[in-house]
């Protein structure tokens, strides 16, 4: 049975699901809700469907709807095949499984595929993935009467930002710290633990700089980036002008490779477990390999979870942090989004990239509504390295942050 306090806090989230959901009515059933993770967007989108289709259904003959509930055509689009199968899960929970019928669930990565379809309503989960140029055809090509796009932040990139804007505008927007402030999650803390380099990898990532700085220079100080870009999608670019942009790029991947798999890391977070054996861990790092070698320092407690693992490796993994069978469970960036465990108390954070998103949507994992927890968050870093003015971008709009 569920304590006052849960039900209080029910209770507020559940007025500010509704507030969402006006506010996107009031702006003729076409917008963005921007919610920090935990605020139950999944929900809104459910609730935001059912009332569609029951509307359509106000269309039909009394014969028609004395034998049927709902009528009309919906569409979810999702990121990752366990988002479309936990997307179908939400409508059960809720009780609105009969929506089922007519509901179809793409990934974007096949939804940019379809071409002529219209539809009652769109769903858009996590549309900050789903805005690229390849996937965006979808919007173009396809109609439909009712948009609602949802997402934890809006995207970093100014392109990505205006699109959004222009097909969903926000028609409600609640900061993490808001969710915290309201109760709706948990409260949590941020330690950041700066590791350093070996020897061998500090003349590593020297070496990688330098070459960075050389070819940044070449393509342009304050562009290097963008020019970057342009050079590598056009046909007509000399081939001098090519090899500038792959040795460029070259030099970037060499340089987060040396941070992303420094070894003190691995000592660093051996350290910190041995004093947490009892806590209920989520680590993510930057790369694969390396997520498999943080695991294997601590096996049996932990299993890993990345897209290199077979779909059966995954679910086991999954299942055995759940039950308790282990404690730790290692991930990249697929547990990044649609992860939800809110008897997860602890995150260690070994990977960190240019985008303040990832770890915004990190941090939601871990601070998931339960009664008298606070999410701890230990964050480990390269000092004077490029991870370090990463991380500081990173956690600029978050609260509750200790430099160690």
């Amino acid at each position: 049975m569920e304590s006052i306090v849960t039900q209080q806090i029910n209770q507020i989230r559940d007025i500010e699901q509704k507030k969402a959901l006006n506010s996107w009515a009031k702006q003729g059933f076409v917008g963005s809700v921007i919610a920090g993770t935990g605020f139950g967007k999944s929900r809104i989108g459910v609730l935001a469907v059912d009332y569609t289709l029951k509307q359509c259904l106000k269309a039909k003959t009394n014969r028609y709807r004395k034998k049927h509930s709902y009528n009309g055509k919906a569409l979810i689009l999702v990121p990752t095949v366990q988002l479309q199968e936990q997307f179908k899960e939400e409508f059960y929970k809720w009780g609105l499984e009969g929506c089922l019928d007519h509901v179809e669930v793409f990934c974007y990565q096949s939804a940019y595929k379809l071409v002529g379809k219209h539809y009652d309503i769109v769903l858009c989960d996590e549309v900050h993935l789903g805005l690229s140029p390849e996937y965006r055809k979808f919007f173009k090509y396809n109609t439909y009467d009712k948009l609602l796009c949802m997402t934890a932040t809006p995207p970093e990139e100014e392109e990505y930002r205006e699109l959004l804007e222009k097909i969903a505008p926000a028609a409600y927007n609640i900061t993490l710290d808001k969710c915290v402030q309201l109760g709706i999650v948990s409260p949590y803390n941020i330690s950041c633990v700066p590791v350093t380099l070996t020897v061998d990898e500090q003349k590593e990532y020297k070496k990688a700089n330098n070459s960075f700085v050389q070819w940044k220079y070449q393509l342009g100080q304050f562009n290097a980036f963008e020019s970057a870009q342009m050079i590598m999608a056009d046909n007509n670019a000399t081939a001098g002008d090519k090899q500038k942009a792959i040795m460029f790029y070259r030099a970037i991947r060499m340089r987060k490779q040396i941070v992303d798999f420094a070894e003190n890391k691995i000592k660093k977070f051996k350290e910190i477990y041995k004093t947490n054996t009892s806590k209920r861990i989520l680590v993510f790092s930057g790369a694969n390999d390396f997520t498999d070698k943080l695991c294997t320092s601590i096996t049996p407690n932990a299993l890993s979870y990345h897209s290199k693992k077979t779909k059966k490796q995954k679910e086991l993994a999954l299942e055995s942090f759940k039950n308790g069978s282990i404690n730790v469970l290692c991930s990249t960036k697929a547990l990044n989004q649609g992860f939800d465990v809110p008897d997860a108390n602890m995150g260690i954070i070994c990977g960190i990239t240019s985008k303040s998103l990832s770890m915004i949507q990190r941090v939601g994992r871990l601070i998931r509504f339960k009664e008298g927890k606070v999410g701890e968050i230990i964050i480990l870093y390269v000092a004077d390295s490029q991870e370090e003015k990463w991380l500081k971008n990173a956690v600029k709009n978050l609260k509750n942050i200790t430099w160690k």
